[in-house]
């Protein structure tokens, strides 16, 4: 556990660094920022969707899945309001520290910032090394640029980053504590495929951020294991398998 204890202390601490500026930035440069941070988003997740199966020796990846993943996953996350229930959590969190503030950004920084540190590969590969080999290292790095992305965010949308380190305390958490039950099934090509979902939405989320688009990120995110069970179905059927890889 001590990777993702790291990784929460230091989108914590890191996140506080970032508050110290939010003052000095007025509105138009803010909203400067956080066009340039969205674009950075977008550039991480083109560089990680398209690199998903190179990364990893022996896997692949086939667009057909991805296709498929996305379809169910969005009906999933639609049919249960996932991005509704997520940002009402946001707004309670934001109701009881904001005091009524309507301009606060609490919802969205807590929102933005969970789906960027939780989407992604060296969440769930970093958390599996963690649990399995005691290697840190990962999580270490991941630590790392989750902070300096708090820096940036915590001065854009306040408080609600360093409220993110929640989410990515349980979810980290949950895969190390579980990294032996969950091993078995994470085979190259089933990470592949769950990374390059994964950073498709990072994609969305960057497109977001940039206020190009109103995506509902949270109602896609099923879409992540939709991905890695068919490839894990898939792997064992030889003649899909052949055919598709």
């Amino acid at each position: 556990m001590l990777g993702t204890v790291v990784n929460a202390l230091a989108v914590i601490l890191l996140g506080c660094v970032g508050l110290l500026f939010k003052k000095a930035i007025n509105e138009k440069m803010s909203d400067l920022l956080m066009k340039g941070i969205g674009l950075c988003v977008i550039y991480i997740g083109i560089s990680g969707a398209l690199d998903a199966g190179n990364t990893l020796e022996g896997a692949d990846t086939n667009s057909l899945i991805t296709i498929i993943a996305m379809t169910l996953g969005g009906i999933l996350g639609h049919v249960c309001d996932l991005d509704g229930r997520m940002n009402r959590l946001g707004e309670k969190i934001q109701n009881k520290l904001a005091k009524g503030d309507t301009k606060s950004t609490v919802a969205e920084g807590f929102v933005t910032a969970s789906l960027i540190y939780c989407v992604g590969a060296m969440a769930i590969l970093g958390s599996l090394q963690s649990g399995l080999e005691g290697d840190h290292t990962t999580l270490f790095v991941k630590s790392l640029l989750d902070g300096i992305m708090s820096i940036i965010l915590a001065a854009q949308l306040g408080f609600g980053v360093l409220l993110s380190a929640i989410p990515v305390f349980i979810y980290q958490g949950a895969i190390t504590l579980c990294a032996h039950w969950i091993e078995p099934f994470l085979s190259t090509l089933v990470v592949a495929e769950m990374n390059c979902v994964g950073y498709i939405l990072i994609i969305a989320i960057g497109l977001n951020i940039a206020k190009i688009t109103k995506i509902k990120v949270m109602n896609l995110v099923p879409a992540v294991l939709f991905a890695g069970i068919m490839a894990y179905i898939i792997e064992k059927i030889p003649v899909v398998y052949n055919f598709l890889y």
